[in-house]
Formats: C-alpha cells, sequence, structure tokens
C-alpha cells in the first residue's frame, strides 16, 4: 500500500445554541468574503482497542465515507489546536484497519485488535472563508452529529457544533481572532477535543490524578509517564522516516533508563531491572542511525570552512556514497528492532510498570524529603568521575571524559525530575551541570569525528581519493578538542563554587 498522505490540521470547535444562525465572519483575520454552505454528508466509523488505548493517547483512527477526503484517517495530536493527520484512500476490507495505520500505531495499541467503537453521521454544512483575491483564510462548518457508541451499554447521541478551520498556509496565530469574534457572535469554546472523545468521554480512563503534594514516587512517575509518551510519538515519527525523529526516540529511551536507575529505590528491582537493560538494548539498536544522521552533517559544515583551493577531488560525492550506505543500514537495523518482537514486550513491559507500579517504603516519603537523596548521590556520581580525570592522557583521558559527560547527562535528568518540587533551588546547578554536559558533548563529537576521518581517509586512499583534506579536518578536530577541555574545566569550576542546596553536598 502507498504511504499515507499528510496534513496539519489547526482547528477549533466550538458550542452553539440549538437553532441559532452560523456566525458571519466578513471583517475578521482578513475574511472578505463568506461562501454560502455546500451540504457534506459524512459517515465515519471509528476504531480503538477496547481499552481506549488510542482515545487515551489523543489519537482517532475513523474510516470515513462522504465529503472531500473520503478514506482512512489517522489524527495524531501535536499541541492543542493542531494534529497532523494521516490519510489513505478507501479499498480492500472495510472493516479492517489498514496494516499501514496498524503498524504505525503499534507503540500505543502494544498489539492489541484494532475493532469499531463509535460510528458517527455529520450532516455538515461548509462556509469557506475567503481574503483578497479569493484565497482561502478558513472554512467555518456547522456540523449536526448523530453518535452511535457500542460496548456493555449502547449509546445514542445527538448534537451541533461549529468547527473552524484554518488553510495550511494560513497565519496559525489568526485562530485567536475567530475565536474572539465567534464568542462575540454567541458561540462558546467546546470543551471535547473530538466528536469521538464528546461520544465516549466517560469511558475513556482518565490519566492518574495529581496531588497538590504528591509522594516521591508520584513525582517519578510523572517523569516517566512523560518520557513513555515522548517515546510512543516518537515511534510513529521514525516509522514515517520524518527528520529527528531517531533523535528524539533515542533521547527518550536513554530519559527512561536513567530516570529508572537514578530512583531505582523507588521500585522493585525485580520488575524495574530487565526493562532498563531492555532500554539500554533499544538505544543501541538507534544510535547507528542517529551517529550517522550527526556524523554526516558535521563533517560537511566542516567541509564548508575549508577553502575551495583546499578540497582536492569529488571528496562531496564520496562522502554522499559513504554515508547513504552507513544511513540504509543504520534505518534497517532500527527498523528491525521496531517492528520485532522484543520491541513490542519491552513496550508492553514498561506500559505495565506505569499502569502499576511495584513502588517501595522510599517512594511514599513525602516528595521534598523523598527526592534528595538520589538527586544527592547523582551529583557525587558526577564528581568522582571529574575525579577519576585527573593525570590521565591521550585516549585514556578522553574516554574518561566521555565517562564525566554521561554521569553529567544522568545528574542533569535528576533535575529536570525533581525541578517541579525543588524549582529555583536546583536551578543553577542544573544550569552549570548542563553547560559541562554541553561542552563534553561537543568534546565527544571531536573523538567520534577523528575515528570517522581517519576510516575515510584509509578507505578513500584505497578508492584513489586524494584524503589530504580528511587529514587537515583530523588536526582541527584535534585541536578543537584540546580546547574543549580547557573549557570544561572552567565550566568544572563554575558547577563546582556554584549555587546548589546545601543537602546537594
Amino acid at each position: 500500500m502507498a504511504a499515507p498522505s499528510s496534513v496539519t490540521e489547526r482547528e477549533r470547535k466550538y458550542e452553539i445554541v440549538a437553532g441559532s444562525g452560523v456566525p458571519r465572519l466578513i471583517g475578521v483575520a482578513g475574511v472578505e468574503n463568506q461562501d454560502d454552505p455546500v451540504e457534506q454528508v459524512l459517515d465515519a466509523s471509528y476504531y480503538d482497542t477496547q481499552g481506549f488505548r488510542l482515545a487515551r493517547a489523543g489519537i482517532t483512527l475513523r474510516r470515513r465515507v462522504g465529503g472531500s477526503d473520503a478514506g482512512w484517517h489517522l489524527k495524531l495530536p501535536v499541541s492543542a489546536d493542531e494534529r497532523q493527520e494521516l490519510q489513505l484512500p478507501l479499498g480492500g476490507d472495510p472493516h479492517k484497519v489498514p496494516g499501514r495505520f496498524r503498524r504505525l500505531v503499534r507503540a500505543y495499541t502494544l498489539g492489541e485488535k484494532l475493532v469499531p467503537i463509535a460510528h458517527l453521521r455529520t450532516d455538515r454544512f461548509v462556509h469557506r472563508l475567503a481574503g483578497a483575491g479569493g484565497r482561502t483564510i478558513a472554512v467555518l462548518t456547522d456540523d449536526h452529529v448523530t453518535g452511535e457508541a457500542g460496548g456493555p451499554a449502547a449509546r445514542l447521541d445527538e448534537w451541533r457544533e461549529l468547527e473552524l478551520e484554518l488553510d495550511p498556509g494560513t497565519e496559525p496565530g489568526l485562530l485567536e481572532e475567530f475565536g474572539r469574534a465567534l464568542a462575540e457572535a454567541g458561540a462558546s469554546a467546546s470543551p471535547w477535543p473530538s466528536k469521538l472523545r464528546r461520544l465516549i468521554g466517560d469511558r475513556v480512563p482518565a490519566p492518574p490524578h495529581r496531588r497538590k503534594k504528591p509522594t516521591a514516587g508520584e513525582v517519578v512517575l510523572t517523569s516517566l509517564r512523560e518520557h513513555y509518551g515522548r517515546l510512543c510519538r516518537a515511534d510513529v515519527g521514525v516509522r514515517l522516516d520524518v527528520d529527528d525523529s531517531v533523535h528524539q526516540m533515542r533521547v527518550a529511551t536513554r530519559k527512561l533508563r536513567s530516570t529508572l536507575r537514578t530512583f531505582g529505590s523507588f521500585f522493585d528491582e525485580r520488575a524495574t531491572a530487565p526493562v532498563v537493560a531492555e532500554l539500554k538494548w533499544l538505544g543501541q539498536q538507534l544510535s547507528p542511525a542517529r551517529d550517522t544522521e550527526v556524523g554526516e552533517q558535521r563533517l560537511r559544515e566542516q567541509l564548508d570552512g575549508v577553502p575551495s583551493e583546499l578540497v582536492f577531488g569529488p571528496l562531496r560525492r564520496y562522502l554522499t556514497r559513504h554515508f547513504a550506505r552507513e544511513a540504509e543500514e543504520a534505518r534497517a537495523r532500527a527498523m528491525a528492532a521496531l517492528t520485532g518482537k522484543r520491541y513490542l514486550e519491552l513496550l508492553r513491559a514498561l506500559d505495565a510498570l506505569l499502569e502499576e507500579p511495584p513502588l517501595t517504603a522510599e517512594a511514599r516519603k513525602p516528595a521534598k524529603a523523598g527526592l534528595r537523596k538520589p538527586l544527592r548521590k547523582a551529583a557525587r556520581k558526577l564528581s568522582r568521575a571529574q575525579a577519576a580525570t585527573r593525570g590521565l592522557e591521550g585516549g585514556e583521558l578522553e574516554h574518561a571524559l566521555h565517562d564525566v559527560r554521561k554521569k553529567a547527562k544522568q545528574a542533569r535528568y535528576a533535575a529536570d525530575t525533581v525541578k517541579p518540587v525543588y524549582g529555583k533551588k536546583v536551578r543553577k546547578w542544573r544550569k552549570n551541570v548542563k553547560a559541562v554536559q554541553v561542552t563534553l558533548g561537543e568534546h565527544q563529537d571531536t573523538v567520534v569525528g577523528r575515528e570517522v576521518l581517519h576510516h575515510l581517509t584509509v578507505a578513500g586512499h584505497g578508492e584513489g581519493q586524494n584524503t589530504f583534506t580528511f587529514g587537515m579536518l583530523y588536526a582541527q578536530d584535534a585541536g578543537r578538542a584540546e580546547r574543549l577541555r580547557e573549557r570544561f574545566a572552567v565550566e568544572w569550576r563554575r558547577l563546582r563554587k556554584g549555587p546548589r542546596p546545601g543537602w546537594l553536598g
């Protein structure tokens, strides 16, 4: 099946008093003409798991007949007013979700079967809102909806709503102007994000309640759930081959693993240890794809800074061939992991861990008291890693600095987790930790970059390439590494002497 088409929806829904007319919006946001209504009859069947896993994530999956965009639609949330809509044409079994969409939402369904959960029939009256020259600015629809939801007890409902959707080329900020005009005309913002949620809202399990004074474990669980949500969203992006999605997925994976390790005393280790190990495995499967992206971008930027008279031979074509092979192999490795059973089992284990967390007595302590020890432990690990670099040189020093970078990243992630509790008290310390991490990240880029340049030099020489330029870039990276180590020394003193809570040590 062909790849789905994609559009970005920017829209808001509004309640309207029964029997009232459709507001006139001429003069609002540049609208010069409001077309007479065009009627459409839309018939849509909605699919989800029995436990409403898609709805809980704000995702809508439907098969719709009628209107200008009949087909299978998968809507993914981007922000409160924005959703990415993927579309596939009608065809095949009308009662079976296309395999392409089933695979895209696998991180959310965890392999559970997608079944019909609701049916909506909409009698829609479409008003095109046009500006100068007849350009479409937005579309205002007057929807008369009849909904039916299945389940243990069938539900029927009818309602009327307005929907204001911006044209893709319209400035997103105009939603506010339209919203004010509709409010003045008597419409009110709908409390529901979609027609489906209006119909089945009370059947969808509510997210965990956040108390004003949470326990230490509840703070950590909130952080873990956020990272897990980002992992699932990035999963869809990787499958669609969206730019930066591999990076986002690897970051979410790293944060999940780091948080479970830093706050490990809050959980039964028998439940979390296998998850931590599998998260490490997932990160390893994603690393080549991300490393290839970073390596190519960095090397091309370095080449752009070299005077043309010092670039010998068709080096850029050589790099294109090299990195294309690397990228293809790395993506194949990542996709093999994402489509395999091992990854699915990891997702199920994470879901179970968050649904029924195996908390210990440490996790039940008040947040302000319970979160201090894990953060202090992360800070001490960072200090020990820095101390271990003293007296080292060459490759040993580079390896030790990479360990400092990893410990700084863990400390920063820990600070991010506890930030809702300690706020300003850890802000400056976290900022200084991040500065150390960023500098050592750049340093590690020079280490990896030199390894890549060495490989390219040897391989290029074997193919008859003039590799002088690669050797020059290697020397530049070595010099940059030395300057970054000097910068790290300054930033470490700032971190050591800078403000921090007294209990952090």
